[in-house]
C-alpha cells in the first residue's frame, strides 16, 4: 500500500454498495471502529505541512514590523503584543481564504482541496444571505458586489499584515467588512471564524490597553467548549477521534472504547471517562488561568491547556480545526503565561466595548445551547462536542447530476477521487462519511429518519449535509445551519429537482436543557413532510445500523 492509498475496508465497496441499509451501515461501522476513514499516510504530512506554511505565513508578516520575524531570535519576540496581534488578523485571513478549517480531504475536499477563495471570488456561485430578497445583495447566487466586496476584505487583511504597526485606520475597515460580507453570505462569515478572530480584531481597534477583552475571548472559547460537552454525546466522540486517531492505531486499543466490538458499539465505561475527564479538562483550563498571577497556578493552567490542545491535534480530527488549535495555543501562553497579571476587570474602562465582548463571550454562546435552532453552533461555541445539527440529503437514482447545473468550484464527490483512485477506492471511501455521521449519538437518530424520509432507502444515494455545503457554497464546517432549508431552497430553484428526487433530514442539536433533538423531513420540490423530536435515551439504546426495526417507527407521517 502506498502512502497515497487509503486504508482498504475489510469489503469489496462495490459489492457493500449494492447492500440493504442495514447491512452498509453495519459493514462501515465496524470498519471505522478499527480503521477509521482509512486515510493514506501522505495526508497527515500535508496538513502537517500546511501547518508549517500557516507558522512560517506569521513569521513573515511579523518581518514587516521593527524587531520581529527573525526566525533565528524568535524567542526574543513570540511574545510580542504585536505579534499576537498580527497571529489574529493572519489567521482570519488564512481561514476566509479557505486555507484552514473545512480543507483538504479530512472534509470531503479532495479536488481541488480548498474551495474558499476559489468559491467566493467566482460570480454566480450559490451563497446564503442574511438579508434575503434585498435587491443586488439578497439572491441566492453570488454578484459583483460580493465579490468586490470580499476582495476589498482580503486587500485590506494583507495591507494590515504588512503594516510596520496595527493601528485605528487598518483595523477599523476589517471591523466593518467582516461582518458586512457577512450578511451578503453568512458563509463567508462563519468561515472567517469570526467569533473568534473578527471578535479580537474589535478588542484591539477599540481598547487601549486590549489584554483584558483578548484574554475574555480566549477564555469563553474553553469555557463553552466545555460547557457543550456536558451531555451523553461525547463519549462517542471520543469513540470516533480514537478510531480516526493516526496515533492510535491499534487495534485492541481502539476495541477498549466500545462496549463490545463487534456488536455494540455503543461506548464503554473506558469511552465514558475519558469524555469526562476531557469535559473537566476543558472546564478546568480557563478557570485556573484566570486565577493565575504568573506563579505556580498559572503553570499548572498552561500544562492542562497542552495536554488539552495536544490530545486534539493529535487525533487529526475530520473538518481539521489544526491551525485553529496552534493559535489557540499561542494564545494561551500569550495572554496568559506572558500577561498573567491583566485581570478582566480592565474591560470596566471601556463599557460599551464590555459589553461588545459581553454579548458575543456569554450571550450568544448561552442563547445557542438553550436554543441551539437559533445560532451557529460556531458563535455557540460547542466545539468538538458531537451535538452539531446536520443534515443527510438522500438523491434518488442519478438525480444528484442536477448539482451540475450549478456553478461551483468542485465536482461532485466521486469525479474528484476519480482524479487519483479507480471508483471502487472512491465509493470505499466517501461510504466511511456514512459511518461517521451514524457512529455520533446524534447521527443514530437517522436509524428512526431514514425510513420515514423514504420508502426504500436502497434506491437514493445518501449524501452527508457537509458534502453538499462544500460542493455548493464552498465552504462546511459541521454547522448543519448552513445545509438546512434555505441552501435546499437556493438548489432547488437552480437545479429544479422532481417530487421525490431529493428528500433531507435535518436534525437540530440537543438544547442543554432539555434531552430531545428536534428534527425535519424536507422534500426539496414540495417542502416540508414532517418534524418531530427523538429522546436522547433512545438513541443511547441505538447501535449505529438499527434500521432493521426502523420502518415500525414510521408513525403516521405521509411521505409522499
Amino acid at each position: 500500500m502506498g502512502l497515497l492509498d487509503p486504508i482498504p475496508p475489510p469489503y469489496d465497496p462495490l459489492e457493500w454498495a449494492t447492500r440493504p441499509l442495514p447491512d452498509k451501515s453495519r459493514m462501515v461501522c465496524r470498519s471505522w471502529a478499527l480503521q477509521g476513514y482509512g486515510t493514506p499516510v501522505a495526508v497527515y504530512f500535508v496538513y502537517l505541512l500546511k501547518v508549517g506554511l500557516y507558522v512560517g505565513g506569521w513569521i513573515f508578516f511579523c518581518g514587516f514590523s521593527p524587531g520581529l520575524g527573525d526566525p533565528a531570535a524568535i524567542g526574543q519576540w513570540w511574545l510580542d503584543p504585536l505579534a499576537f496581534q498580527k497571529a489574529i488578523v493572519w489567521s482570519l485571513l488564512f481561514e476566509v481564504l479557505g486555507l484552514g478549517c473545512g480543507s483538504g480531504p479530512l472534509t470531503g475536499r479532495y479536488f481541488p482541496p480548498i474551495g474558499g477563495f476559489l468559491h467566493f471570488l467566482m460570480p454566480g456561485t450559490t451563497k446564503l444571505p442574511l438579508l434575503r430578497g434585498l435587491p443586488l445583495v439578497g439572491g441566492p447566487k453570488r454578484g459583483a458586489i460580493d465579490v468586490a466586496l470580499y476582495a476589498v476584505l482580503l486587500i485590506s487583511l494583507v495591507r494590515a499584515l504588512v503594516a510596520p504597526q496595527l493601528d485605528a485606520s487598518l483595523l477599523l475597515p476589517l471591523v466593518v467588512l467582516v461582518p458586512l460580507c457577512g450578511l451578503l453570505d453568512k458563509t463567508v462569515f462563519l468561515a472567517a471564524r469570526a467569533e473568534h478572530y473578527w471578535v479580537m480584531i474589535v478588542v484591539f481597534a477599540f481598547a487601549s490597553p486590549w489584554l483584558a477583552g483578548a484574554k475574555a475571548v480566549q477564555a469563553a472559547l474553553w469555557f463553552w467548549a466545555g460547557v457543550s460537552k456536558l451531555n451523553h454525546h461525547f463519549p462517542a466522540v471520543v469513540c470516533v477521534m480514537t478510531s480516526n486517531s493516526p496515533v492510535t492505531r491499534f487495534a485492541w486499543l481502539r476495541r477498549l472504547v466500545y462496549r463490545s466490538y463487534p456488536d455494540d458499539l455503543r461506548p464503554s465505561t473506558l469511552a465514558t471517562v475519558m469524555a469526562h475527564l476531557g469535559t473537566l479538562l476543558e472546564l478546568a483550563v480557563p478557570i485556573v488561568l484566570l486565577l493565575g498571577d504568573g506563579g505556580t497556578v498559572t503553570t499548572v493552567g498552561l500544562v492542562l491547556m497542552v495536554m488539552l490542545h495536544g490530545f486534539i491535534l493529535s487525533t487529526v480530527p475530520m473538518g481539521v480545526p489544526i491551525e485553529w488549535n496552534v493559535v489557540v495555543l499561542y494564545g494561551g501562553f500569550f495572554l496568559f503565561g506572558a500577561h498573567a497579571e491583566v485581570s478582566l476587570a480592565g474591560l470596566a474602562s471601556t463599557p460599551l466595548l464590555a459589553a461588545f465582548v459581553a454579548l458575543f463571550a456569554v450571550v450568544l454562546p448561552l442563547v445557542g445551547n438553550l436554543a441551539p435552532h437559533r445560532l451557529s453552533f460556531l458563535l455557540s461555541m460547542r466545539y468538538y462536542a458531537g451535538n452539531w445539527p446536520y443534515s443527510v440529503w438522500l438523491f434518488r437514482g442519478d438525480s444528484y447530476k442536477k448539482l451540475e447545473r450549478l456553478r461551483k468550484s468542485s465536482k461532485w464527490l466521486y469525479d474528484q477521487l476519480d482524479v487519483f483512485y479507480e471508483r471502487k477506492v472512491s465509493v470505499g471511501l466517501v461510504g466511511k462519511v456514512i459511518a461517521f455521521r451514524l457512529m455520533h449519538l446524534a447521527g443514530r437518530a437517522l436509524c428512526r429518519l431514514v425510513p420515514r424520509a423514504v420508502d426504500d432507502p436502497n434506491k437514493y444515494e445518501w449524501v452527508d449535509g457537509e458534502l453538499v455545503a462544500g460542493l455548493a457554497l464552498g465552504w462546511n464546517f459541521g454547522d448543519g445551519h448552513l445545509h438546512d432549508e434555505q441552501l435546499i431552497g437556493a438548489l432547488q430553484a437552480q437545479c429544479g429537482f422532481e417530487p421525490g428526487e431529493l428528500r433531507c433530514i435535518l436534525v437540530e442539536s440537543q438544547p442543554l436543557h432539555r434531552q430531545t433533538m428536534m428534527w425535519r423531513i424536507h422534500d426539496a420540490a414540495t417542502g416540508e413532510l414532517d418534524r418531530g423530536e427523538i429522546g436522547v435515551a433512545e438513541l443511547r439504546q441505538l447501535q449505529p445500523w438499527s434500521f432493521d426495526d426502523a420502518a415500525d417507527n414510521r408513525g403516521n407521517a405521509t411521505i409522499g
